[in-house]
């Protein structure tokens, strides 16, 4: 069973940066796939980053594209989200989520099973 605990949300300024961290365990680290998720008060649930560790395959949201930028340490089992020039519009519970791979989609987008428990950031203005 895959298990995902997310770390790294703070309160930064509008222009700011933070660096979100995705830590794996109970599953090859190089057979998942990991998206990055968010949700601020009100508002649907929405994909933000994706990546697949078996093809380092990755995905960005139109609204997120060209500032943040995810990666994976296969050493640490761990994926990171840095979110650069942060907007307040980018305030919201993050999630990140796991999904065993077991046949490749050709996409880093799966019908993730393992969810974490959510990092909250916070952008003012």
């Amino acid at each position: 069973d895959v298990q995902v605990v997310e770390s790294g949300g703070d309160l930064v300024q509008a222009g700011g940066s933070l660096r979100l961290s995705c830590a794996a365990s109970g599953f090859a680290f190089d057979q998942l796939a990991i998206g990055w998720f968010r949700q601020a008060p009100g508002k649907a649930r929405e994909g933000v980053s994706c990546i697949s560790m078996n093809d380092y395959n990755t995905y960005y949201a139109e609204s997120v594209r060209g500032r943040f930028t995810i990666s994976a340490d296969y050493a640490k089992s761990t994926v990171y989200l840095q979110m650069n020039s942060l907007k307040p519009e980018d305030t919201a519970v993050y999630y990140c989520a796991a999904q065993i791979v077991a046949v490749d989609a050709g996409s880093c987008w799966y019908d993730f099973g393992s969810w974490g428990q959510g990092t909250q950031v916070t952008v003012s203005s």
